[in-house]
């Protein structure tokens, strides 16, 4: 399906899993949250060509995890700097960027360190530095996984994450998910969980220069709304927008998702409000 294929990359002395699909000229590397500590995108390409597959007529679309064996202190700009490698070597030059939650930090590091290689910007309810509402979420997750009370974490990320009426129909699946999952390696896990605390890079976001979508939660309970409002506030000529009645996990419940990044990304409007 939309010539989905899943492969993996040497890096260094270790490896990184991604997907591709999609027929397109240009290039489009999606970027996920730290939920990719949970599990890797590895084996998921022909269900995430059908999730996002308004990219693929437009483009050859990427997604890559983060590298398979993590060091003890792996911070978001040594995402980036992976990211960059993977590129390299799959010969990309240049892509378009949409970066969900701790993706959308790794995309800003890259966007920062390597703007060459970026064409258009997507930060998808994501921060560029630290706040109470992330710093509150992700630490009570570090102790849940600490504590090894897995069920508690999976219930916690979803009612952090999704709308009362979305939560009401998908609590009862998300429970029996719940106890039956665990992280297959909790340490990697904690590594990307710790990565979001320390990320920041508020101070140099007006080197940012390429046109830049936000996109934000108004109810968001992991990040907050706020930390979009900050971005775009430094971003000259960036849009931002906000699904109001939304949170964290806005990028599965509205409908209109793939439609609003694809209409930016294919447009030649560069910048102004949506």
């Amino acid at each position: 399906m939309f010539h989905a294929k899943n492969g993996q990359l040497k890096l260094e002395e270790t490896s990184v899993d991604y997907i591709r699909f999609g027929t397109g000229e240009k290039y489009l590397i999606l970027i996920p949250g730290v939920g990719d500590g949970l599990r890797t995108v590895r084996g998921s390409a022909l269900p995430f060509s059908f999730l996002y597959r308004m990219f693929a007529k437009e483009y050859t679309v990427f997604a890559f995890s983060r590298k398979n064996n993590l060091p003890e202190t792996y911070t978001t700009e040594q995402m980036a700097d992976d990211l960059s490698q993977c590129m390299d070597q799959l010969q990309i030059p240049k892509a378009d960027l949409v970066g969900v939650s701790q993706g959308g930090m790794i995309a800003l590091h890259l966007a920062l360190r390597y703007p060459q290689k970026v064409g258009k910007l997507v930060l998808v309810v994501t921060l560029a530095r630290q706040n109470p509402i992330i710093q509150q979420a992700v630490t009570h997750w570090i102790d849940l996984v600490s504590a090894q009370r897995y069920r508690e974490l999976f219930l916690d990320i979803a009612k952090k994450s999704y709308s009362p009426p979305y939560l009401k129909r998908a609590l009862p699946l998300y429970s029996l998910l719940a106890r039956a999952m665990k992280p297959k390696d909790p340490q990697r896990f904690l590594t990307m969980a710790r990565s979001c605390l320390t990320h920041d890079c508020y101070l140099q976001l007006q080197q940012i220069a390429c046109p830049t979508l936000i996109i934000a939660g108004g109810r968001d309970q992991i990040v907050g709304a706020e930390a979009s409002r900050e971005i775009a506030s430094q971003i000259v000529g960036s849009q931002l927008y906000i699904y109001e009645d939304l949170g964290h996990g806005l990028y599965e419940e509205a409908k209109d998702f793939s439609q609003r990044i694809l209409s930016f990304l294919t447009s030649s409007i560069q910048g102004g409000s949506l």
